[in-house]
């Protein structure tokens, strides 16, 4: 056991929050500072497969979890006229690895992560700015400075780096919603795709889902967000009646439009006391669907490493070496099904039938210890 004792954690999303649930759990002084005013609950919602479910059990949170979350059996795939090109089974990947798939929507994952620090002693400081100057005097004070800062602006990542790493712009535009939908797409995933366009519906509950509509474009910041939604119309008018439906009952607040973007794998993540976990040091596509799974993943090893060694740069440099090959491949994969979805000629995507089970599934729960 090395001799850290105070932890400061820059970012409150779901790299940050976890971090300061675990790290606080096993004795640690934690203070947790985020820019914004109030807990981030930036998007509209997350798919936690088996790897990040059992980490949330390991947390104590599975049941509140799965209360607030739906449990989907299925993600079918569909063409742009609504043919069925192939299934994943969702229900037997959950056997194969002992845990239960979730979708939540982010505002009621954070609400939950957010609740499990009450009692914790963990010193929360929100409207709190981190520069790159104030990150010099937080290496003074705390033992260790992790940096859950994200993927488009991470000051950690800025002063690990000099400013001389930045995220690549991947070609293709997001826009993500929320809306009620009766049925909520017969508890299965659905996944629509055409060439050089994806739109995703997943149920959360029997009422609600949270969705992606998704196109290959220039990034054009300029444009009025309204433009974008008003092409979104356009661009999915014909296809087929779910879309219609959930493009008929989104909640108007919950929209966003993200040029979405993804950091090539970086040859290290810390410097001295500071280090960068989650989208701030390896952030995916959306396409890899392991985003917030592989920033929980980061958070729960790097407690138990800091537990195992007696040097902190050893130890910063154990969990680097633990992480990389896992963290890489989730972002090669979501480049690789990018490509094939939003390159220019690509070719029809291949069917989710193609992917085996028992591979994704051993994939996802390696480097966990699971009984």
């Amino acid at each position: 056991m090395n001799n850290i004792n105070r932890i400061a954690i820059v970012g409150a999303g779901v790299a940050g929050m976890a971090l300061a649930i675990l790290a606080a759990k096993q004795g640690y002084r934690v203070s947790l500072y985020e820019r914004d005013s109030q807990v981030s609950s930036m998007g509209a919602g997350v798919t936690l497969w088996p790897n990040a479910v059992y980490i949330l059990q390991q947390m104590g949170l599975e049941k509140q979890l799965k209360h607030a979350g739906g449990t989907p059996r299925l993600m079918r795939q569909f063409n742009q006229q609504g043919v069925l090109l192939g299934e994943l089974d969702i229900e037997t990947m959950n056997s194969l690895s002992g845990f239960t798939s979730v979708t939540i929507l982010r505002r009621d994952l954070m609400n939950i992560l957010d609740g499990a620090l009450d009692g914790l002693g963990v010193e929360r400081q929100f409207n709190c700015t981190i520069t790159p100057e104030a990150i010099a005097g937080l290496k003074q004070t705390f033992d260790l400075v992790v940096g859950a800062d994200g993927r488009m602006h991470s000051v950690v990542r800025q002063v690990l780096y000099q400013g001389k790493v930045a995220p690549r712009y991947q070609g293709f535009v997001n826009i993500i919603g929320i809306s009620q939908m009766e049925g909520a797409s017969d508890n299965a995933i659905h996944d629509y795709r055409g060439r050089g366009e994806r739109f995703g519906i997943v149920p959360v509950a029997p009422d609600v889902c949270y969705w992606a509509a998704a196109w290959s474009t220039s990034m054009d910041k300029e444009r009025p967000l309204s433009g974008w939604y008003e092409e979104m119309h356009r661009r999915f008018l014909s296809w087929p009646e779910p879309l219609q439906s959930v493009l008929s009952s989104y909640d108007k607040a919950s929209l966003r439009a993200i040029f979405v973007h993804d950091l090539d794998p970086l040859p290290y993540w810390h410097k001295d006391n500071l280090l960068m976990i989650g989208d701030a040091a390896h952030a995916p596509l959306p396409t890899s669907g392991q985003g917030a799974c592989q920033a929980l993943e980061d958070a729960w090893h790097l407690v138990r490493i800091l537990a195992e060694e007696d040097e902190l740069d050893s130890a910063l440099t154990a969990f680097y070496q633990r992480r990389i090959d896992k963290a890489s491949a989730a972002q090669a994969a979501g480049r690789t099904l990018a490509q094939g979805i939003f390159a220019a000629h690509s070719e029809p995507p291949a069917s989710v039938s193609d992917i085996s089970v028992k591979q994704l599934t051993q994939f996802w729960m390696q480097g966990l210890e699971v009984e």
